[in-house]
């Protein structure tokens, strides 16, 4: 057996907000979408997916280098995006809160955090080392 998608399901309280945020400002691509009634479903592609796995000590050091304190849940999604600074303001603009500006990290990347109108805890990162 071999797993041939990881994909991230995201119940919203706001759909079209959602989509706003998420396809258009975001600019993730849209592979698919169903209405049935009331219910709708977009599924929008987002690159290569991984699942990082990490124990409490790690996720409070990740949140301490990108924000300077504990904020993130059980869950945070990370975004690898072409520029970091660009796109944390390109979604401030659509409606996300920054709680922390790109920062550089030990790891040799640009991250950034922010938390979409859903409240989810969003870090995007820009590889430095490849530039």
């Amino acid at each position: 057996m071999s797993v041939k998608e990881l994909r991230l399901v995201v119940t919203v309280d706001d759909y079209d907000a959602a989509v706003a945020f998420y396809r258009d400002a975001l600019g993730l691509p849209e592979r698919e979408s169903y209405t049935t009634g009331d219910a709708q479903v977009m599924i929008l592609e987002a690159g290569r997916a991984t699942l990082e796995l990490a124990n409490r000590a790690q996720a409070e050091y990740i949140d301490e280098v990108e924000v300077g304190r504990r904020v993130a849940g059980k869950f945070r999604v990370a975004l690898e995006v072409d520029d970091s600074a660009d796109t944390t303001a390109r979604l401030a603009d659509a409606g996300a809160t920054v709680v922390a500006e790109p920062t550089r990290t030990p790891w040799d990347s640009l991250n950034a955090r922010l938390e979409t109108p859903g409240g989810i805890q969003l870090t995007l990162f820009t590889e430095l080392d490849l530039k």
